[in-house]
């Protein structure tokens, strides 16, 4: 599950970080933590912290204070998690990550591998827009604030379902704000021009996200495989109760099958730029133990490619077993084929990871 946390949602449409909201949303996530699922949070509210940190300070409506409000507020929205996770015994880590990131191929992998490794490690954790460099994000402009973010998350991870939590129940026909006989829609199956006309009514109190921000998302999200929710965090045990399947909030079905779609991308063959030919050991480790691919079993590499290239993984005669994102470029593989993940950096002079495909970044045929 990848959580989004809204400004309106943390702050309860107020100036400043809510401490009971937000020791409501760590206890459900230590409850379905205990229980093995797998979370990460998307969390906003660095500026709204950052606020109440400088509030003698006189408010100013330019951008680079908005900056600095998002520096000064982002570690104390992370010491208010880690003070309230470690109720429960659980570590959290940051990331602070801009759309730029994931733009890059190289930063898409960093950050993929990073944030993978932390859920195997059963580590909370707590992403952000980077807002002190995000310009784009912080001026309000096209995506909002942190809802485009979670989208991409939820994809970069292969996440389950996106839950987006925010002070309101859901998509509604009007804005129940101001409109009593506003109604919830329930589920959504398509993102069509009269949802995103309701979206468009709709307005968040706080924050720079709105509802038509979380409809773009939603978008993103359910056409890479994964499930959608919005939904008002404010109601009691909202998260566990969506990770049980109750029909809460706003549903948005994935229009794919992640799993399909993933393997229709990368078995295709078009994204490929090499291929690494593996001994019989490596082939048992891939096919039937799930295992990932460590330099130990790679016989050659063929073609030019880069890090974060596709390449395709061939037996010894020469048949494709499945493809995958290397870690390393044809040029270090000639280096390191055959050799112990523990030589990597004496080789290399530089470390990349245990692995030349992670088993997360890989695809079995």
């Amino acid at each position: 599950m990848v959580a989004k946390f809204g400004t309106s949602l943390l702050t309860s449409g107020g100036d400043h970080l809510d401490l009971q909201v937000m020791s409501s949303l760590v206890e459900q996530i230590a409850r379905l933590h205990g229980q093995g699922k797998e979370i990460v949070i998307i969390s906003s509210g660095a500026i709204a912290a950052g606020r109440q940190k400088l509030k003698k300070v006189p408010e100013r409506k330019n951008t680079p204070f908005k900056q600095v409000l998002a520096s000064v507020g982002q570690s104390h929205l992370m010491y208010a998690y880690e003070q309230l996770f470690s109720q429960y015994g659980i570590t959290v880590a940051q990331a602070l990550l801009t759309k730029g990131d994931l733009c890059d191929r190289s930063g898409y992998l960093n950050a993929r591998n990073t944030l993978l490794a932390l859920v195997e490690l059963g580590i909370i954790c707590i992403v952000n827009e980077n807002d002190v460099v995000a310009i784009d994000e912080i001026e309000e402009l096209k995506f909002g604030d942190n809802d485009n973010l979670s989208a991409m998350v939820a994809n970069l991870v292969d996440a389950d379902i996106l839950v987006m939590l925010t002070d309101i129940g859901g998509l509604y026909t009007a804005d129940p704000h101001y409109n009593p006989e506003a109604q919830l829609i329930r589920r959504v199956d398509k993102i069509d021009a009269e949802i995103e006309r309701m979206a468009c009514n709709t307005v968040s109190r706080q924050g720079t996200g709105g509802m038509m921000t979380k409809i773009e998302a939603a978008r993103v999200a359910t056409s890479s495989g994964v499930n959608v929710v919005i939904a008002d965090g404010r109601e009691p045990d909202i998260l566990v109760r969506i990770s049980q399947g109750e029909d809460i909030g706003t549903f948005f079905p994935a229009q794919v099958n992640k799993i399909e779609s993933r393997k229709r991308w990368m078995l295709s063959g078009l994204a490929s730029k090499g291929k690494v030919t593996v001994d019989k050991g490596a082939v048992s480790a891939l096919k039937e133990h799930n295992k990932s691919l460590l330099p130990a079993g790679v016989v050659k590499a063929e073609g030019k490619f880069q890090r974060g290239d596709i390449v395709d993984i061939l037996n010894e005669k020469g048949k494709r077993i499945g493809c995958g994102i290397a870690n390393y470029s044809s040029s270090d593989l000639a280096i390191i084929a055959g050799k112990h993940s523990d030589e990597i950096g004496s080789l290399l002079g530089y470390d990349y990871g245990d692995e030349v495909v992670h088993r997360n970044n890989m695809v079995i045929s």
